[in-house]
């Protein structure tokens, strides 16, 4: 059984005695099994991760004894997803793959047609936390409030490029939009700015089931920071779109 991964918010140091919460030590006792003295790895998102023991102070108390580190921090890449809030099992697929493939922060964005827009951060957090034990990341992405697509634009800050998953054209009186004004492929879209500008910060931005509305996407296209990118000839669910985006975005751009 692979050695149990656990995310806790305490300063982790040599020798430090960490307390676990609740849910970690019925997980640990009631569910893995684990016995005095097995090991657990422990991360707290900015001192590295560290190997340590368990050590059992009650059926439903326990703690880590923290031996040494084994991993030094290292942050994720400045990569962000902005995604329109889906029905709640795709949202939860959405941040699971978002910080398996190394997003630093995750901004729901409301738009015209977002179907789904009550959001609980708390329980996202919770389920990014999760994420980031098992795909062995040193950090946890922060998940920010809804905040209104506008908004969001309004206040973009400099030098931060957007990639804006735009599968429409512009011929309004054909199925999505015809042919014509179809936006680059993402991959060379990507490359591109991979060249131009090495190590800018960059976010990638989903919109809701249907897409955006008109006035956004002709909104978005007027602003200087975004990349309208195409992913080809299927329309990909949204959350399908998401975890595209972000696995061209690792391939090309990377963990920088």
């Amino acid at each position: 059984m692979p050695i149990p991964r656990l995310y806790v918010g305490s300063a982790l140091s040599e020798g430090a005695r960490i307390e676990l919460e609740a849910g970690q030590t019925h997980h640990l006792l009631n569910v893995l099994r684990m016995s005095e003295g097995d090991s657990a790895l422990i991360f707290n998102g900015r001192d590295g991760e560290w190997s340590g023991d368990l050590i059992v102070l009650s059926r439903k108390k326990a703690e880590i004894a923290i031996e040494h580190q084994t991993r030094a921090y290292r942050p994720s890449p400045d990569l962000e997803l902005l995604f329109a809030p889906l029905k709640k099992d795709r949202t939860d697929f959405t941040i699971e793959k978002a910080v398996e493939l190394g997003v630093r922060r995750i901004q729901p964005v409301l738009t015209e047609r977002t179907n789904a827009d009550h959001v609980r951060p708390d329980r996202l957090q919770s389920l990014a936390i999760g994420s980031a034990e098992q795909s062995e990341r040193l950090d946890v992405p922060d998940i920010a409030p809804p905040r209104r697509l506008g908004i969001v634009l309004r206040d973009w800050p400099a030098g931060r490029i957007l990639l804006f998953a735009d599968e429409q054209g512009d011929e309004k009186q054909k199925p999505w939009g015809g042919e014509a004004g179809r936006a680059r492929a993402a991959a060379e879209v990507i490359a591109q700015i991979t060249s131009e500008r090495e190590c800018a910060p960059l976010s990638v931005l989903i919109g809701p089931e249907g897409g955006f509305s008109p006035e956004e996407r002709a909104y978005l296209r007027l602003q200087s920071f975004v990349h309208p990118v195409s992913l080809g000839p299927r329309i990909l669910r949204a959350e399908t779109a998401s975890t595209v985006l972000l696995g061209l975005v690792q391939a090309l751009w990377g963990d920088r």
